[in-house]
């Protein structure tokens, strides 16, 4: 394969990707607001889980190593 095929491959690549780009649907300004809410509740409300869940098993391992 020599320099010529890379770049033409390369070059076709982008313009595929840039054909399949145009045919999506992007989301407005809103959906994309209420989106970003959801995610950010949902990773502080794992987070928080997590968080719960380590300090629980920290105290049980402590408890049950006495």
């Amino acid at each position: 394969m020599n320099v010529m095929d890379i770049v033409r491959g390369t070059r076709e690549y982008f313009v595929h990707v840039g054909n399949e780009l145009r045919k999506s649907s992007w989301p407005t300004r809103g959906e994309l607001i209420e989106s970003t809410v959801v995610v950010v509740l949902s990773v502080v409300i794992f987070a928080a889980f997590v968080g719960v869940c380590d300090v629980v098993l920290v105290k049980l391992t402590r408890f049950l190593v006495r």
